[in-house]
């Protein structure tokens, strides 16, 4: 099979020997450092839960943007930002259904190999599946507990995986290399204006976040341990230094959060750019575009960050999004001194480059991506075609923000009767608590107008189940008091900004910089609470009552949540696992496939309408709009909103909060 886009570049590892070229000071080069992130096994443009291309995404259109900027910068590097391997019914497929062989790549690293990667770290999902398979699909021996010897590698990426903060428990080692340093040939002019050709010295080192101890720690409790962002960075780039490295790349998992410094917080990026020697600096895991003027993301706009520009701490930084959509370009000017080259941070120009152009139609994908995974494609179709039972209403999230459960109510349904049977034949001690459940809806738009659940009434099938529950998080149950339960839902009330009711100008309802999957909702007929957005976030929460009956601080529930919430995932107050009474060996979404297939026929009456919250009413002199995706109006109306009307064919809604 033809291998196609591999650029021409030379890397040697650094144990091999380096024969310096005559380079004369002054001379000049420019390297562009290429970065795609958070790709979770996207290769094609394929939605696998609508069974539908979607041009929107894929490492297929970013291998356009790839040959296009290689003909731009002939001298680059490509690298990858981790949280490559999970994230769609492919990904599943090869970790959970039809496992893949030692002897067979990911269908994400067999394109990533033909594309000429150069170089990787790991994300938080890389561990979602455990040590043992990592290590198989990385080619890696861990020798952590847990993870089987291989008498000979399997196949894997064919470029090296860095990462240095996340060690063996049993030998303090690093689990894979915690930096690589590439030779990387590039072409330069000397001071006279001609051609040299050199060879740079470019260190890669990798950081993911701490974040994984809670996150998955079904899988590395006892195994391994993380170290801190900063910590790791100062035992190593010294190290890399000493080694020859000329230019040192972090390739970060992680966004950018100005609070105080911990080693174990799950976005250290900001502080990770503050320790010296870091020339450019590779981010993801916050799914964002970087440098971005017009972003109000909080992270974007801390002290030391120009959004314009894109650098932290002036430290030429970037990141490139989610699933393919955007292709990551840091180009570095370089200068020669006479013994080695330096990077100029100051003269560096970073952007990103998207797979939709001006007129918002899409560059063409790469046709060779889909001949190397035509077989795992077609596999993972069939999969998820599999039937499970049948729903007589549509059950979709395009009005979750607003009220609709359709898409929601069903799953806390299934949590909620896991964890119900288990306390009653485990867990007697507990078997007199109300156990409640809380679930979020996961595609709310943050990805356009087609990223939204949406199962049309009729037969269901698997592939509908991984829309209605997108994460392969596991079942987790705590034990919480009232006053527990009402700051959990204060934390959830987040995703709404703070309305003035005063205000004559439109007031958007919805704060986009709080994601849909931290919006926890409970929906369930035994308790109602109001959500008041004219309050400051924290005072929000009304009337909360179960049973008819204010919650009193004191009252004990269990609620079933996921492994992500239980464990801390996305800062709620007191969830940080020592409330985990239950952590059950299965995931959320095969929870919701068992409850399926034992309802068989799912109605709104039964499994789509019981909405415990609602907007606390309020008069508003001006609208409070919000966004879906166009034409949907019509299921508003289905779920009983009556008060939400469509503004403009482009997809702009307003709510009319007297009647929320």
């Amino acid at each position: 099979m033809r291998i196609f886009l591999l650029a021409p570049f030379a890397v040697v590892l650094a144990a091999c020997s380096h024969v310096p070229g005559r380079v004369p000071a002054g001379a000049r080069a420019s390297l562009a450092v290429l970065e795609t992130t958070d790709l979770h096994a996207n290769v094609l443009g394929y939605d696998y839960y609508k069974l539908a291309p979607d041009a929107s995404l894929g490492l297929e259109r970013t291998a356009t943007l790839i040959r296009q900027a290689r003909r731009e910068f002939p001298n680059s590097l490509l690298l990858d930002n981790g949280d490559t391997i999970q994230g769609t019914a492919l990904g599943d497929y090869q970790a959970l259904v039809a496992p893949v062989g030692c002897d067979q790549p990911l269908a994400i690293h067999k394109a990533m190999n033909a594309l000429g990667f150069e170089g990787g770290s790991v994300g938080n999902h890389e561990f979602n599946w455990g040590l043992g398979f990592l290590g198989q699909v990385t080619a890696s021996d861990f020798g952590a507990d847990g993870t089987p010897a291989r008498a000979k590698p399997c196949a894997g990426p064919a470029f090296p995986i860095v990462l240095a903060n996340v060690v063996s428990a049993q030998t303090g080692k690093p689990l894979f290399a915690p930096y690589r340093i590439l030779d990387k040939r590039i072409s330069a002019a000397g001071p006279d204006g001609k051609p040299v050709q050199s060879t740079v010295r470019v260190g890669i080192i990798g950081f993911t976040t701490p974040a994984i101890m809670g996150w998955d720690q079904r899988w590395l409790e006892g195994r391994v341990r993380t170290e801190g962002w900063r910590e790791a960075a100062e035992r190593y780039i010294p190290e890399m230094r000493a080694r020859g490295a000329e230019v040192v790349v972090a390739i970060s998992h992680g966004g950018l959060d100005g609070a105080a410094y911990a080693p174990s917080m799950e976005n250290g990026s900001w502080h990770l750019a503050q320790v010296p020697g870091i020339d450019a600096m590779l981010l993801g895991h916050s799914h964002d575009v970087f440098p971005n003027a017009a972003s109000k993301a909080a992270g974007f706009n801390l002290p030391g960050v120009d959004k314009a520009q894109g650098r932290v701490h002036g430290v030429p930084a970037v990141m490139p999004g989610l699933w393919g959509k955007h292709l990551g370009v840091i180009q570095l000017s370089l200068r020669h001194d006479g013994q080695r080259w330096v990077a100029d941070a100051g003269a560096a120009r970073v952007e990103t480059h998207s797979i939709q152009r001006p007129d918002r139609s899409f560059v063409e994908p790469d046709p060779e991506i889909a001949k190397l995974v035509k077989a795992e494609h077609e596999a993972t179709i069939a999969y998820v075609k599999t039937p499970i039972g049948a729903t007589d209403f549509r059950m979709s999230a395009y009005f979750a923000d607003v009220g609709d459960v359709s898409a929601i109510q069903v799953v806390n349904q299934a949590q909620a009767d896991y964890v119900r049977r288990h306390v009653q034949a485990n867990l007697p001690q507990y078997a007199g608590l109300p156990v409640l459940s809380v679930s979020a809806p996961f595609k709310t738009g943050a990805a356009g107008a087609a990223d939204y659940t949406d199962v049309a009434a009729g037969s269901m099938a698997l592939n509908n189940a991984a829309d209605l529950y997108l994460y392969p998080n596991d079942l987790h149950a705590v034990k919480i008091d009232g006053a527990g339960l009402k700051a959990w839902l204060e934390r959830a009330a987040g995703r709404f900004n703070q309305i003035d009711p005063a205000r004559s100008e439109p007031q958007e309802l919805v704060n986009t910089v709080f994601p849909g999957f931290n919006f926890d909702m409970l929906t369930d007929a035994d308790v109602r609470y109001q959500i008041d957005v004219t309050q400051p976030v924290g005072r929000r929460i009304k009337s909360l009552a179960w049973r008819g009956q204010p919650v009193r601080p004191e009252q004990e529930f269990i609620v079933a949540t996921n492994n992500f919430r239980a464990s801390g995932g996305g800062g709620f107050p007191g969830l940080d696992g020592s409330k985990t009474i239950f952590a059950s060996p299965d995931n959320n979404r095969a929870v919701l496939i068992d409850y399926l297939k034992k309802v068989r026929q799912v109605t709104r009456a039964a499994n789509g309408s019981a909405r415990s919250w609602s907007f606390a009413p309020v008069k508003t002199s001006g609208p409070v709009v919000f966004r879906s995706a166009p034409g949907k109006l019509a299921l508003a109306r289905e779920a009983g909103l009556g008060f939400v009307r469509e503004l403009s064919a482009d997809g702009q809604y307003e709510i009319v909060l007297e009647g929320g």
